[in-house]
């Protein structure tokens, strides 16, 4: 299943609408880890993997690692990367598999790219589900999208 976004408080729910306790989730866009402690809160008993090439990123996940149960690695690199998505399938491929691609990118600026990250990793990880923010505007200025 696939869940397109735009609000926050949406997404977030989404994620509680989607996640189960026992998930692999891979976090695309995981900023300061404000959406990874919802996700942390819903897979006590899964795995996150947390990507953002942020640098404010790894201080925050660094915190939140010690304030919750669920594992979660994070990973401060750019998505848009080969290799980056070769090091996370590895890991899910240990894991076995993917539940949950979860996708953040702040595509306001440019949702192209997120669109084309998410395609990429959802092509190559093969989720169960995949909920992806920011893209609504790229979506609208193709008219194959568009309702009747």
């Amino acid at each position: 299943m696939i869940n397109i976004v735009y609000d926050i408080k949406v997404y977030r729910q989404t994620l509680k609408d989607i996640i189960k306790e026992d998930d692999v989730v891979v976090e695309l866009g995981c900023h300061v880890g404000n959406s990874t402690s919802i996700i942390s809160q819903l897979a006590p008993h899964g795995k996150i993997i947390a990507l953002d090439k942020g640098t404010e990123s790894r201080e925050k996940l660094d915190e939140l690692k010690k304030e919750v149960k669920t594992p979660i690695e994070f990973i401060n690199a750019d998505v848009r990367l080969h290799e980056t998505l070769e090091e996370v399938g590895q890991k899910v491929d240990e894991w076995g598999g993917c539940d949950v691609l979860s996708v953040d990118l702040g595509g306001g600026y440019h949702p192209d790219t997120t669109f084309k990250v998410f395609y990429i990793w959802s092509s190559t990880l093969k989720p169960r589900d995949t909920i992806i923010r920011n893209i609504v505007e790229y979506i609208n200025t193709y008219s194959f999208f568009k309702a009747a």
